[in-house]
């Protein structure tokens, strides 16, 4: 039965990929995660046992944590982080009800090695415009939310990798880039296995602006020029980074909720 500290799939799925999406703790048994190593998208894999440890660094968030039916080791990690001033709340029925439910989630064996702080890190080109600024929007709300980003000279993104064990995107010859007509907006979305129509419908229109093909969808010029925009406005890329991040949750709200919606000033009526 439901309560006031539970959540279910449906409305936790409305909150991934939103700028005020709770945090996300899957705290299943490294045996349970043996046997699907897949996650929530969005979701942090930390363990139960010391939840006093880790704890602390959410206070003052919201947080949702599953383990795999949502019983003991969800409860008992969400009443913890309630000690520790975290709004925590569990996922009704955990992984197993998310799973039945045919929600997307991630494979993690795609993810690059996380860094000491359990971050992947991810280099690419420096002065970004449409693809290296979808894609960590991507990331940074579906795969990881603590991801770090390096932007570097063009032909130093490959050796940055190797040294700073980080994985290269958006440039040729590597795994995380274009194949075909794809950006690396697509390969993302299909490699980790987290498509749903919104992501798909912005997709399109990151194709469209990202590879001078405006005729597949109306939006991409509009997505393009406010990018370019964006680069002409910031010169540090992590700034012009963090801004982007607002322009692409606005795009997939749009994408997701407002698609149907239209604007219509109203017609002055000319009396007779």
């Amino acid at each position: 039965m439901s309560s006031f500290t539970t959540i279910s799939s449906d409305k936790l799925a409305r909150l991934i990929g939103t700028a005020n999406a709770p945090a996300l703790i899957d705290v299943r048994t490294e045996e349970d995660f043996a046997a699907d190593r897949r996650l929530i998208p969005g979701s942090i894999k930390l363990s139960h046992d010391n939840v006093p440890d880790w704890g602390a660094a959410f206070a003052g968030r919201t947080a949702i944590v599953s383990c795999l039916r949502g019983a003991k080791l969800a409860q008992g990690t969400a009443a913890w982080l309630r000690q520790l001033g975290v709004a925590a709340e569990t996922l009704d029925g955990g992984f197993e009800a998310w799973k039945e439910a045919k929600l997307p989630l991630l494979d993690t064996r795609k993810l690059p090695p996380r860094d000491a702080k359990g971050r992947t890190v991810w280099v690419t080109r420096a002065r970004p415009k449409v693809d290296r600024i979808a894609c960590p929007w991507l990331i940074r709300r579906f795969v990881d939310p603590n991801a770090v980003f390096l932007f570097v000279a063009p032909s130093e993104v490959v050796p940055v990798g190797e040294r700073f064990n980080a994985a290269p995107f958006d440039i040729e010859n590597v795994f995380w880039s274009h194949r075909g007509e794809l950006c690396t907006f697509d390969v993302m979305i299909e490699e980790f296995g987290i498509a749903t129509p919104a992501l798909l419908r912005l997709a399109t229109l990151v194709r469209g602006a990202d590879t001078a093909r405006p005729d597949l969808a109306p939006e991409a010029p509009g997505l393009l020029a406010a990018s370019l925009g964006l680069s002409r406005m910031y010169d540090d890329d992590l700034e012009q980074l963090e801004a982007g991040m607002l322009l692409y949750d606005a795009f997939y709200r749009w994408c997701r909720d407002a698609t149907g919606e239209t604007h219509n000033w109203p017609t002055n009526k000319v009396k007779a």
